[in-house]
């Protein structure tokens, strides 16, 4: 699956998620914990995008090349998410608990329909 196409899924997952969900949150989170819940999301999504966009870059070249893709973008994701996180909380005085419920579910969600790519992709390639 391209990069783009990749984006449209998880557009698509995250849009149409808080869009079902809007009518039930909205009313009980108010627009602070609405805001968090879209920012969360929106981290989420965002973090998927470059690690999936890294191995794309790294697929087909060296094992260091692919090594370094990988792992420096994950220490470099996860310093950029604390960071996000941290401001989101601290600067912009977003809610804890939403934010946090939403960015790591569909964290979660992401990285298993990423792996799920990433290994139909991989078994392609190998016939």
């Amino acid at each position: 699956m391209s990069l783009g196409k990749y984006a449209l899924v998880v557009l698509a997952i995250v849009s149409g998620s808080l869009a079902l969900l809007w009518p039930w949150l909205a009313p009980t989170l108010g627009p602070e914990g609405w805001l968090a819940t879209l920012a969360g999301g929106g981290l989420a999504a965002a973090n998927t995008l470059v690690a999936y966009g890294l191995v794309v870059f790294s697929a087909g070249r060296s094992a260091n090349v692919f090594m370094r893709a990988v792992l420096g973008g994950m220490v470099g994701r996860m310093a950029v998410m604390l960071a996000a996180v941290a401001a989101l909380i601290l600067i912009l005085g977003l809610p804890k608990v939403p934010l946090a419920v939403s960015l790591l579910s569909y964290f979660v969600l992401f990285l298993a329909i990423e792996l799920a790519v990433l290994h139909r992709r991989t078994a392609e390639t190998s016939r």
